[in-house]
């Protein structure tokens, strides 16, 4: 194992900010001061399962979740993608959409989305100063009956449905943070829910089997919600292991909602590979939707979009005697994006970044590496999260990776770069593991092995770097490549 010293003077391709129209110094430095508030409150690692909090907010506020109908997001893998997918499709179909995804990669501003695209640093500010009162009210509340103050997720979550009933907007798009039945996303009564692909994942808050942590992500399946006009409750459900499926669909028996499984209602037809993406077909509830190009790579973005079809198929309504236009559909999804998913930072060599931050997400993203491209020689950059499974991430990426440079992403959270070292050396064996001691350290020495001379003294051609470990390191790294949030 190889000690990396860093180069003093990085070549600027490596990183550094772009010139933009993004947000003012004085925008961000009062968004900077709403952040440092809000991080005095519990994180989004800890929880107490309750509603109750945010709930009494909603009240004061008069329901703002309760403006507009609402598709609702649970599950382990996929939730982003598939909830960023539905926004681009319902905004191809005209309706005007908000969206709530977690966690962000590089700015709190992309979690809540107006017309699919993130509000800007000033509208956060000002959305978190005119609900100030309300929650530091209900904070008292809470305090006052022994419990904690209200958590940065549930003040984020407000802030949302706030903003989207401020828009207005004609649907909302919501991902859950965690769990399901007590996730402060489940307020609304979404007559749409989606479960996307559950796995072990959050083990010490959500239980310890695939039974229990279904039976929780189960919980956004609501009864339909109550409205002069009838309106269906339905359950779009990913393709899951038998004993999460039966827990589903015993709860969708037990609110009375229609279900929509993938690979019986709907599925994958056909998928090839194709510049910058993949080609696709897909049968949906209404029908077979043809030459579907996604901007996406895997096998894993394909059955994304498949989910993503059926709940906006099911929310309009559409069955076998009615399909949604098809043009707007291909626009929806040619215009998907999904930062940080496999996104290509530049060429030459290629560096992609990746959020997967599970065995599973590390799973596809080795299976679409090892299927979609053909790297003579990969790098790839590691930093993990220290409660996340970082020995199953490594067993997954041990056999696409011809070296690994573990290193931090500068979160606290972060699991220390000896200990994580430890652990892939047991994986890859001590020649194959380099360390940095920080992300722009560790990119410098990926690209540098990657371009490394062969035995014949010419450049190996063909090489690629991929940076991933967690979303947390994706963003980082997202940032020092001059990326917008988005």
């Amino acid at each position: 194992m190889n000690d990396h010293e860093p180069n003093p003077e990085p070549e600027p391709q490596h990183g550094g900010a772009q010139l933009g129209t993004g947000p003012s110094p004085v925008e961000l430095a009062e968004m900077a001061l709403v952040e440092a508030e809000l991080d005095r409150r519990w994180p989004e690692t800890k929880i107490e399962p309750s509603l109750t909090r945010i709930s009494a907010l909603m009240d004061v506020l008069g329901s703002p979740q309760r403006g507009y109908p609402s598709i609702h997001i649970a599950g382990t893998n996929g939730k982003t993608s598939v909830t960023r997918m539905i926004d681009s499709l319902l905004t191809a179909l005209h309706r005007r959409t908000g969206r709530l995804t977690s966690p962000h990669l590089q700015l709190a501003t992309e979690r809540i989305g107006i017309d699919n695209r993130p509000i800007s640093p000033a509208q956060y500010v000002e959305l978190y100063r005119e609900l100030q009162p309300y929650i530091e009210m209900i904070d008292a509340q809470s305090t006052a009956a022994g419990g904690p103050p209200m958590s940065k997720f549930e003040v984020l979550t407000a802030m949302a449905y706030a903003a989207f009933a401020e828009a207005p907007v004609d649907v909302a798009v919501v991902e859950t943070g965690m769990g399901g039945s007590w996730d402060a996303t489940n307020v609304i009564d979404g007559q749409v829910a989606v479960i996307t692909p559950i796995g072990l994942d959050h083990t010490d808050y959500l239980g310890p089997d695939l039974t229990a942590i279904a039976k929780e992500k189960a919980g956004i399946i609501k009864p339909a919600p109550e409205s002069l006009v009838p309106v269906d409750n339905v359950a779009i459900i990913a393709e899951q292991e038998p004993e999460a499926m039966d827990v589903l669909l015993r709860r969708a028996v037990e609110v009375d909602a229609a279900v929509a499984r993938a690979g019986a209602e709907f599925q994958v037809l056909s998928r090839r590979v194709a510049i910058g993406g993949q080609q696709l077909e897909l049968q949906g509830l209404g029908g077979v939707y043809d030459e579907i190009f996604l901007p996406l790579h895997g096998e894993h973005q394909a059955h994304n979009a498949a989910l993503a079809l059926a709940a906006v198929e099911a929310f309009f309504g559409a069955g076998s005697q009615r399909q949604l236009d098809i043009e707007a559909i291909r626009a929806g999804f040619a215009a998907a994006t999904s930062p940080g998913r496999l996104e290509r930072m530049r060429n030459a060599p290629t560096l992609f970044i990746d959020a997967a931050h599970n065995p599973a997400g590390a799973a596809a993203l080795a299976a679409t590496l090892t299927a979609e491209f053909d790297f003579r020689k990969l790098v790839g950059v590691v930093a993990v999260l220290g409660d996340k499974d970082a020995a199953g991430i490594l067993a997954a990426l041990e056999p696409v990776f011809e070296e690994i440079v573990v290193t931090t992403n500068g979160s606290p959270r972060a699991l220390p770069v000896d200990r994580l070292a430890d652990l892939a050396v047991q994986r890859f064996g001590d020649e194959r593991v380099v360390t940095a001691q920080s992300l722009p350290d560790a990119l410098e020495t990926a690209v540098a092995l990657a371009e490394e001379v062969g035995e014949g003294g010419e450049m190996v051609s063909g090489a690629g770097v991929v940076v991933t470990g967690s979303v947390v390191t994706a963003g980082a790294a997202r940032a020092l490549f001059g990326k917008e949030p988005a």
